[in-house]
């Protein structure tokens, strides 16, 4: 997989790009990351990429020449997405959709923003990592990278991880431990040291799926449970698990 990265800060991507999965995955040539410094596209001897909003206003705003240059010159490969407070909210989902690919390409935004004649015109969309401001679009695509990295095929060590976590399924992942089994008075759930394969995976799913009612109740999407899922929570009665005390 082949991501572009438009950005004036090309240096901020050093450090994650070498760590953690994201760094392996590049030295394993599962991903391939190219940095592209807009500046080097502004044609004045500033290196000028920004000026003041038409129409008046506070701030400065990208200007399109070197955005478009600098995706011209590069080859880069499309989807092109503009990463936006205003964008298509990023989640799990979409994380799948780029990961299905070949590669993807974002534009970071600095300043009160980009101009719209990018968004309308050179991008194919705008993405969203949530509901806040940030400096610039370079973190976003940090979260954008790592999302996607991990669901490429033989990124993850362990394939199964991907499909057994957080909104995998629409549900919260079930509450996770290690040794020791007891820990300053605090003790592992007793199933889950039982050495039973078939009751562990029934309190697991019991457990995602009552954290997902206490926290994340909108993944639901306001449906009522099924017999199943009914039975589930009947079986295995809230017992604190990482639900909604905060321990989890």
């Amino acid at each position: 997989m082949r991501v572009d990265l438009f950005t004036i800060f090309p240096e901020y991507f050093d450090g994650p790009l070498r760590v953690s999965l994201l760094g392996r995955a590049r030295d394993e040539g599962l991903l391939e990351v190219r940095t592209h410094d807009v500046r080097d596209f502004a044609t004045d001897r500033h290196r000028s990429v920004d000026d003041t909003p038409i129409g008046g206003g506070p701030g400065m705003v990208m200007t399109p020449g070197p955005l478009f240059a600098a995706f011209e010159a590069s080859g880069a490969r499309r989807p092109l997405f503009l990463l936006s407070p205003a964008g298509r909210r990023f989640d799990q989902a979409v994380a799948r959709e780029l990961a299905a690919g070949e590669g993807f390409s974002l534009v970071c935004g600095r300043y009160e923003g980009v101009d719209q004649r990018v968004a309308d015109n050179l991008c194919d969309g705008e993405l969203s990592v949530g509901d806040y401001v940030l400096a610039g679009g370079e973190p976003a695509a940090v979260v954008v990278l790592d999302a996607v990295a991990r669901l490429v095929p033989g990124v993850m060590g362990n394939a199964a991880s991907v499909d057994d976590e957080s909104f995998s399924e629409g549900r919260l992942e079930y509450p996770q431990y290690t040794k020791p089994t007891e820990f300053r008075g605090y003790a592992v759930p007793e199933v889950l040291r039982t050495g039973d394969h078939a009751r562990v995976a029934r309190w697991r799913r019991a457990q995602s799926l009552r954290r997902t009612l206490t926290r994340r109740p909108d993944l639901l999407a306001g449906r009522a449970l099924d017999g199943e899922e009914q039975a589930l929570l009947a079986e295995f009665p809230d017992d604190g698990s990482g639900t909604d005390d905060g321990r989890g």
